[in-house]
């Protein structure tokens, strides 16, 4: 199974990327994902289904613990062609 995941993490801070952002993609940028796109607004990667849940565990521990009050993402499940 092939997973889709987007997140944000706040609060925001237009000025530079805070340190929960920063942990928070760095995550994503060393796991093995493919399609990774980061971005001042959202941020989303696609892979297996282990790796991203791994990733998610990763992310979330590491932004809490970097200062974010809040992290949102929606997990989606990527059809597989011919199904």
């Amino acid at each position: 199974m092939r997973l889709r995941v987007e997140f944000t993490t706040e609060p925001f801070d237009l000025e530079e990327a805070p340190a929960h952002a920063v942990a928070a993609r760095e995550v994503i940028q060393k796991a093995q994902l493919d399609a990774v796109d980061v971005g001042p607004f959202g941020n989303t990667a696609e892979g297996r289904a282990d790796e991203v849940l791994a990733a998610v565990s990763a992310l979330l521990r590491d932004s809490l613990e970097a200062g974010a009050t809040r992290v949102s993402l929606q997990v989606n499940v990527i059809p597989e062609e011919g199904r």
